[in-house]
């Protein structure tokens, strides 16, 4: 192959790797927090590898960000080509083989390669994988024939450049809110409709099977030919095999339960004009000098005509020490932690609904009167 066509070949994989990094770490480092959670689930998966480790996740957030990052810009702009062609290939040797484990073994959902912006099923990450391993090969084999386009000092320069717009983009989201927010309780969602199964919609297909013992020996059957209506067959148990994934709605766990455990999900969202969310995911670790401010935020909403509920995943204990110790006067409800953590990236942050549409998302050091009372 001429030596002009190869030079060709590389720049197209060159670039073709370069912007799939470039993209992996920007939605990475614009939502910092959602990388650290995808970082925890796998901590806790390996916990019995790494114990009591949790505390890492959101330092690594920012590093795999800032390092995917630089990395596809520095393969875009040709910088430092051996270098990073070969910091290139033990990344991707390290996430093909974890995501060849994850994908065999399901220890989470998704690996969370692209944040929110594009969810992969683990198997499709693995291939994923195999084709941009294939692509560092490439880069490895033909790396000499490659052309230097800058002097060193302007390549370690540039390099340092985009690691900085890395973890300035980080920090910026960090302290404030994600500015592309990929999640479905996105400013202008309808929360309810979110959670309709149009219909006609596939439904959950599963298998069924049934066990049945007769004369001390169990047997397996099926719903074609278990024993019905045969007294010798004793029922033992059933199993349930989901075979194939129905229609899951964009929003399919939101709910919100009050201090007496009654559901009052579609009366909050049900409700003719607005309501303010405040979310606070874990009591144990909210920003207290930021929390301190709802009590003023609760009491204008009050005099304003606003509902106030302020949701959390802590348990009633943590709820009465914070009570306590802000001496907070709006009602608390319960709400998975989890789906806190989705709706909102801000411990505590606002949420303003208003007929059940998220009309408005802030992270509480932002809130501004005269933003959230119309």
């Amino acid at each position: 192959m001429k030596e002009k066509s190869l030079n060709v070949i590389t720049a197209i994989v060159r670039t073709l790797f370069g912007a799939v990094c470039i993209f992996s770490g920007f939605v990475k480092a614009i939502d910092p927090l959602g990388t650290a959670y995808k970082i925890e689930d796998y901590l806790n998966a390996f916990g019995g590898i790494f114990p009591n480790f949790t505390w890492i996740a959101l330092p690594a957030s920012i590093a795999l960000s800032m390092f995917e990052f630089a990395l596809g810009c520095a393969l875009l702009f040709n910088l430092k080509r051996k270098l990073t062609s070969w910091l290139a290939f033990v990344f991707m040797l390290f996430m093909t083989v974890l995501t060849l484990y994850i994908a065999l073994e399901n220890p989470v959902s998704d690996c969370g390669c692209f944040g929110d912006a594009i969810v992969l099923d683990n198997w499709t990450t693995f291939y994923k994988n195999i084709v941009l391993m294939a692509m560092v090969i490439w880069l490895l084999a033909t790396q000499r024939y490659a052309k230097t386009w800058f002097v060193n000092w302007v390549e370690w320069s540039g390099i340092a450049f985009f690691c900085l717009v890395s973890i300035v983009l980080s920090v910026v989201c960090l302290r404030h809110l994600p500015f592309i927010d990929f999640r479905p309780y996105k400013v202008g969602t309808d929360i309810e409709k979110g959670m309709e199964i149009p219909e006609g919609a596939p439904a959950d297909e599963y298998h069924i099977t049934f066990i049945y013992e007769k004369d001390g020996v169990q047997q397996e059957f099926t719903l074609e030919n278990y024993p019905k209506g045969d007294s010798t067959w004793t029922f033992v148990d059933q199993k349930s095999v989901l075979v194939k994934q129905g229609y899951v709605p964009p929003i399919h766990d939101f709910s919100i339960t009050d201090a007496n455990f009654d559901d009052i999900t579609y009366d909050v969202l049900d409700y003719e004009g607005y309501t303010i969310l405040a979310v606070m995911y874990d009591l144990q670790k909210t920003n207290m000098r930021q929390a301190e401010k709802l009590n003023t935020l609760y009491q204008t909403a009050k005099e304003k005509g606003y509902m106030f509920y302020a949701l959390t995943g802590s348990e009633s204990t943590l709820v009465e020490e914070f009570v306590g110790k802000t001496g907070a006067e709006y009602p608390f409800c319960g709400t998975d932690p989890i789906t806190l953590k989705t709706i909102i990236r801000a411990n505590p942050g606002i949420v303003l609904l208003k007929d059940g549409v998220v009309v408005g998302k802030w992270n509480m050091r932002d809130v501004k009167e005269k933003k959230i009372f119309r």
